[in-house]
């Protein structure tokens, strides 16, 4: 912290120091505001209480859109990586993502020295208990030691601390993850901001020492045998010497959890919130598929220098002694010591269909909310909203518009619009059958959509900035030499072609007109021709060219379904005074208040005969505003 002048007043108070704190801090501080990042326990700034992993199928995506917007994720976790591998790998280059395993440590070391570096940031270790609005305006927060500090933006992103309460077995008590304070005032200070919370769940793995592991019983998975990395501007790496082991649950590891319902807070209902459908505890799977044998189990390091093993795909509630019980009963971890046992947490977040499309309270303005405390769940989520409230925080205060990204643009703009108009029942979860153009938002493509405007906001220096104007740049000269490149159709050429089982050419073709064939990867058609192209850059080509026809339809898909969003509903609509419009329909809109009409058109219940209703009272309102602005008088909002 460059900066370690005492103040209260700042531009910009950030609330929590997770994943989706520091990414707001840092981008309303990159982009100029003096800003206040306050996290109860400093040492803790981004945490990783459950599994240190980041990536994964959609959330992968998310991480390289951060990176492409001049996020600190991706880089983040390229340092602290353990064991990396590509995902989905059969299905296509449109879901095609990485995942890594992270040193928790690294991870944390590394967002403390990048939040340290900069210049108007201040950190301060402080438990908000009130966030301070007047005339429904944020003014600034207040400690729980009585310290007042004031700003007309705050971002609040508590993660699973506001109220939360611990379950392990029958036993329950106040805490936050792993052990840590919680912060039970400041729900208080929101509901009488006129904001609703609700209650949800998630639940976290037993975590055993690695010595006590039978890692020859098992199978082990080592990372991907080439380079990578999640950033576009880092250099590759390959990752050795860590692996992740997969073990099975038994039906003897089922008995015990059955025979032990009594004592489970999920099988008696003394914990019974929604928790997370995508990543069930493995109470749950045993209870709701009770005719599976067997559950897979990934046993994953979670540092270079810990002990601990974090067990994947099994987390859950039940006391500590069944849970020690369960474990001796997974091949390889027949003496396995149990270091942590696994519990649940209960939680409150806001219902996100209170927040704007770019995460400001309705309630009060200046409030922004990022990460659990919107009723997400995973690191990649919280940071992708962290750092669009930290834009949109900053951006608000230049007097510009809010950055919103729309459904065709990026996996960021799926997430926020889906949880913003739709709201979730259940901690929300970003998954690639949640993107309908999922085609266009490739994880190869994150940069080509985004680093414009990651440039335009600021967020983006000029360094990494002319990387990816040279890699643009390299990749348009090399399409160009390889449409007009013709690959001979000699012994050769067909020789090489039967061995990537393509078929023989009769005739000379374009290097691109091969590169289309669906058995012919870059790698392939370096064998018949030479280039000087870095291979990630020759990647790109080739899954340009194989989405090229597909991608087209989905571009156009896009445009059509934009010109919608594009359609502003005026603040003056009254939806009760709609006539035709179905009570269902009216309801929701009052609730949501859509911004423009794609976003009315994905809120559950508004049918398309809603929408055309909609739309005649949109150009209505707009017929009465011209008409106005002619006559110079006053008209009545409808």
């Amino acid at each position: 912290m460059l900066n370690m002048s005492q103040n209260s007043d700042y531009d910009v108070i950030v609330i929590g120091g997770g994943h989706s704190g520091c990414e707001a801090s840092l981008a309303a501080a990159r982009l100029g505001f003096r800003t206040l990042l306050l996290n109860h326990n400093i040492d803790n700034t981004a945490l990783m209480p459950c599994n240190p992993a980041i990536g994964g199928p959609a959330k992968g995506n998310l991480v390289r859109e951060l990176d492409a917007l001049g996020g600190e994720q991706a880089i983040a976790a390229d340092f602290a990586t353990l064991h990396l591998r590509w995902l989905n790998t059969s299905k296509g280059f449109a879901v095609r993502t990485l995942r890594a395993q992270c040193d928790l440590k690294d991870y944390a070391a590394h967002y403390a020295r990048v939040l340290g570096e900069i210049p108007n940031l201040f950190i301060y270790q402080a438990m908000v208990t009130e966030i301070v609005a007047d005339a429904g305006s944020a003014r600034g927060v207040v400690t729980r030691a009585g310290e007042k500090f004031s700003a007309s933006r705050v971002i609040l992103t508590s993660g699973t601390y506001m109220r939360g309460v611990v379950h392990v077995g029958m036993t329950h008590f106040p805490s936050g993850p792993l052990g840590q304070v919680p912060s039970p005032e400041i729900s208080h200070s929101l509901i009488r901001a006129g904001i609703d919370l609700k209650r949800f769940r998630t639940d976290t793995t037993p975590r055993i020492c690695r010595y006590s592991v039978d890692w020859n019983a098992l199978p082990l998975q080592p990372s991907d045998p080439m380079p990578e990395a999640f950033s576009h501007w880092g250099g590759k790496k390959l990752h050795t010497g860590y692996y992740c082991g997969q073990t099975r649950t038994s039906a003897k590891t089922h008995d015990i959890l059955k025979a032990a319902l009594g004592r489970s807070p999920l099988a008696t209902k003394k914990l019974d919130t929604a928790g997370p459908r995508y990543c069930p505890s493995i109470d749950d799977k045993i209870l709701k598929f009770p005719d599976k044998e067997s559950h897979p189990i990934f046993l994953e390091p979670v540092g270079r220098n810990s002990r601990e093993i974090y067990m994947q795909n099994f987390s859950t509630t039940s006391p500590p002694d069944v849970q020690i019980e369960m474990i001796h009963t997974l091949p390889g971890c027949e003496r396995a010591l149990m270091i942590r046992p696994g519990y649940g947490i209960e939680y409150d977040y806001v219902d996100p269909t209170q927040l704007e499309p770019w995460l400001e309270t309705r309630s009060v303005k200046g409030l922004y909310c990022a990460g659990q405390i919107c009723g997400t769940s995973g690191y990649e989520e919280a940071a992708a909203q962290g750092l669009i409230a930290g834009i949109n925080a900053a951006l608000s205060l230049m007097g510009r518009d809010p950055l919103v990204l729309g459904r065709g643009q990026a996996y960021i703009g799926v997430l926020i619009d889906d949880i913003t108009t739709r709201g979730t029942d259940e901690p929300y979860r970003m998954l690639p059958s949640r993107c309908e153009h999922r085609l266009l938002m490739r994880h190869d493509n994150a940069d080509d959509r985004l680093c414009h405007i990651g440039r335009d906001i600021g967020l983006l220096d000029a360094a990494k900035w002319a990387v990816f104007e040279a890699g643009r740049r390299a990749i348009e000269l090399e399409r160009k030499r390889l449409t007009a490149l013709r690959i001979p159709a000699c012994d050769r050429t067909n020789s090489i072609l039967r061995e990537m089982g393509s078929s023989p050419l009769a005739e000379p073709m374009t290097a691109m007109d091969l590169l289309l064939r669906p058995e012919i990867s870059w790698d392939g058609l370096l064998r018949l021709m030479d280039s000087d192209l870095a291979p990630h850059l020759g990647a790109k080509i080739e899954i340009e060219a194989k989405y090229s026809g597909y991608a087209s339809r989905e571009d156009r898909r896009v445009k059509r379904l934009s010109s919608m969003d594009r359609l502003r509903i005026p603040d003056e609509i009254r939806y009760r005074e709609i006539t035709g419009l179905s009570a269902e329909a009216s309801e929701k809109l009052r609730r949501v208040r859509p911004r423009t009409l794609g976003q009315a058109s994905r809120v559950p219940g508004v049918n398309n005969v809603d929408l055309q209703l909609v739309q005649v009272a949109i150009e209505r309102a707009r017929r009465l505003r011209d008409t106005d602005r002619v006559s110079g008088g006053a008209n009545m909002p409808l």
